[in-house]
């Protein structure tokens, strides 16, 4: 999530390598429900043909999460044996030192000689200008095809605080290879160096740089869909929201994971997962602290989008964990979105936490996941 340096554990060196064994692995499934209206199902209905890696965990599931599945369970434990300090404990700039949930991925990979096929993408680099400095952008393309191609922009987690580009490579690279799309992973700037709005409105400026440069990244100007994780799930939410707003080119499709939706953390899932790993309710109050000027900003509804205007927006998917004090978030602006018109296909997976959507490679359900939001992020381009 920054447009700084970026300064990876020396744990992190394969993890490129990693990300594309997560993105190719990953399967496709036909998933999409042309319902108008909002519909919400859990993995249990969805049949995989395909196995990950079975791993299994060292110890009994956590007394947060009794329902955990034990490739998820394996990834927190690997987490857990870093020893980290709780980042709600630490500032800004050590909590980005502490290792994340692809470290635990990353070693799991190895542990258990998981092959890891070739990236059917090639990525570049681009700076471009945003108000008050720059921000960088990752581009993937499609190494197969000629195009041009549909074009997602791609908003990273971490809660307008902590990681990066590479953090979240597996789940932007994924998106490429599986939609067959160029992808544009947005570095937006990271608080507490950079306060509210500053990322809203540098996700913006990205969304703006794509739609009049589509045509020199081998990209169809004529479909551009956003996507986003957790903060970057808020971020892609309000893209689509400010471009309808200044009446220029709305994305024909949002894919929302888990995203930041509103500020009340006394929801069921605050509540009953308020112990969660890797993301737990004292980190989601650290992160909007560190964020927002001030706490009032919280009912902001950039923040709190179920208190936005929410009509006119595009298709939206909203994808879900159930382990998770965001779980509510996304249950509530499914509602609110259908409520104002928008059409919302909604799933939720059961047994996997936070940040489960880029591990393909050794969760199933986030394998499903992937391909659940490629399949609806294809349908919407192929109208």
């Amino acid at each position: 999530m920054k447009n700084i340096k970026t300064k990876i554990n020396p744990m992190k060196t394969n993890f490129l390598k990693i990300s594309t064994a997560v993105c190719a692995l990953a399967i496709t499934i036909s998933a999409c429900n042309s319902s108008t209206k909002t519909t919400t199902t859990t993995d249990s209905t969805i049949t995989d043909t395909t196995k990950t890696a079975t791993l299994k965990p060292a110890g009994p599931a956590p007394e947060w999460g009794k329902t955990i599945k034990p490739e998820m369970q394996a990834v927190i434990e690997k987490l857990a044996s870093y020893g980290d300090k709780p980042i709600e404990t630490l500032s800004a700039v050590d909590a980005r030192k502490n290792h994340t949930p692809t470290d635990a991925v990353m070693d799991l990979v190895k542990e258990n000689n998981i092959t890891m096929p070739e990236a059917m993408v090639d990525t570049m680099g681009k700076d471009i200008d945003v108000s008050g400095g720059k921000i960088h952008l990752r581009v993937y393309t499609p190494k197969s095809g000629k195009g041009p191609f549909p074009l997602i922009v791609y908003y990273h987690g971490g809660g307008f605080v902590i990681a990066n580009l590479d953090v979240y490579n597996a789940s932007a690279q994924g998106l490429a290879e599986q939609v067959g799309a160029v992808v544009i992973s947005v570095a937006y700037r990271l608080a507490p160096e950079n306060k509210f709005p500053t990322a809203h409105n540098d996700a913006f400026a990205a969304y703006e740089w794509a739609v009049k440069n589509a045509s020199n990244l081998k990209a169809d100007p004529a479909k551009i869909a956003v996507v986003g994780e957790s903060a970057g799930g808020n971020l892609a939410a309000n893209v689509s929201i400010m471009a309808r707003d200044k009446h220029i080119m709305i994305p024909v499709h949002e894919v929302l994971v888990y995203p930041i939706a509103q500020a009340n953390m006394e929801t069921e899932s605050y509540k009953m997962y308020a112990n969660a790993k890797p993301l737990n309710k004292a980190m989601m109050a650290w992160f909007t602290e560190k964020y927002l000027n001030t706490m009032i900003e919280a009912q902001n509804p950039k923040i709190s989008l179920v208190n936005a205007n929410l009509k006119g927006l595009p298709p939206t998917t909203i994808i879900t964990a159930e382990i998770d004090p965001l779980n509510s978030d996304g249950v509530m602006l499914a509602n609110k979105l259908s409520a104002a018109g928008v059409k919302v296909n909604s799933r939720n997976y059961e047994g996997v936490t936070h940040e489960f959507f880029g591990m393909a490679i050794v969760v199933p359900e986030a394998k499903q996941a992937q391909a659940y939001a490629a399949e609806q992020l294809k349908a919407a381009f192929n109208k």
